[in-house]
């Protein structure tokens, strides 16, 4: 099936989502102020059944697409920082210690600084944002994610002229986290974007999902979210954010260079050199499906990458 961002007349996410928890959620209370603000707290939005967000706005980019179960989708993970089973960091979820919770914001911008989670999302209206995320070794699902634009968060830092790229970091806890105390990736976890791929709408900081606070095993409380990428390139649990005038290191740029390069997107014509990538399984399907150019978006995002050789940036 096609991915198409919808433009009119799109469904609403409680008429299409298949999850019986999300249905309810319009049921539940209506958030105020205080209790939005609750349910962004870092401590709130690390636990696994969180508070609910209330009525939240569909977003224009939403998707009618089938929706993974909320069980496949917070059981079956890459979180290497918690292990690297797909069940380990449901399993290991609680070694992840997300209050108190800051995100230091540095590099080539007029206002660097160090800011909580609450000074990132207040500013901003968060919304329903159902894509379609896929990782590496073809398997993919579709979200209903609640987050808001990384844009506008990079708005508010003013970056100067230098600028080129954002550079992403998670949290460094190996007395914690069971897997950073194996040296099975140069941790803490990196990545980053092109500042104008950090600019573009599809982009979101992710704070929940379905309607609930983000689990630990999925990043809380605060993950990437770049749809047209391989999952690996949605950093979870960020703690920093630098702008640089060069090319920042990646987690996995770094361990496999011939496998994984900086831009990541979703290219069914180049294959990894273990597989190919032009089928993919969607978790909780039997049959794979096609593989689309830039996971479906690319009317969205073809622009960023006009006369790039994508082979070759890969």
């Amino acid at each position: 099936m096609l991915i198409k961002i919808t433009r009119k007349s799109q469904p609403k996410a409680s008429e299409i989502t298949p999850h019986e928890v999300y249905l309810k959620r319009r049921e539940f209370i209506r958030a105020g102020a205080g209790a939005l603000a609750a349910g962004l707290l870092p401590g709130a939005a690390g636990a696994a059944l969180g508070p609910d967000f209330g009525d939240l706005p569909d977003s224009r980019y939403n998707t009618d697409e089938k929706l993974t179960s909320y069980e496949n989708v917070t059981t079956y993970n890459n979180f290497y920082e918690l292990g690297t089973g797909k069940d380990d960091p449901h399993k290991n979820a609680d070694s992840l210690v997300a209050e108190p919770w800051s995100i230091e914001v540095s590099g080539e911008c007029a206002k660097p600084g160090v800011y909580s989670v609450e000074d990132f999302v207040k500013p901003h209206k968060l919304e329903d944002r159902i894509y379609r995320l896929r990782c590496v070794e073809a398997w993919s699902m579709v979200i209903p994610w609640v987050g808001f634009e990384v844009g506008e968060v990079v708005k508010r830092c003013e970056p100067n002229s230098h600028a080129k790229y954002v550079a992403f970091k998670t949290i460094l806890d190996p007395e914690n986290l069971p897997g950073q105390r194996r040296r099975v990736l140069d941790w803490p976890y990196k990545e980053g974007l092109r500042l104008d791929e950090a600019m573009n709408p599809l982009a979101i900081f992710a704070v929940g999902l379905y309607g609930k606070a983000l689990p630990n095993q999925n990043g809380a409380p605060l993950r990437l979210v770049v749809p047209w990428k391989y999952g690996f390139k949605s950093i979870k649990s960020v703690v920093s954010m630098e702008f640089t005038r060069d090319e920042p290191p990646t987690a996995w740029g770094r361990q496999a260079p011939g496998e994984y390069g900086f831009y990541s997107n979703v290219n069914p014509e180049v294959n990894h050199p273990r597989w190919s990538q032009r089928r993919e399984r969607r978790i909780g399907e039997f049959r794979k499906r096609k593989t689309l150019m830039f996971n479906g978006y690319e009317e969205e995002v073809a622009h960023l990458y006009a006369g790039m050789d994508l082979k070759k940036n890969f």
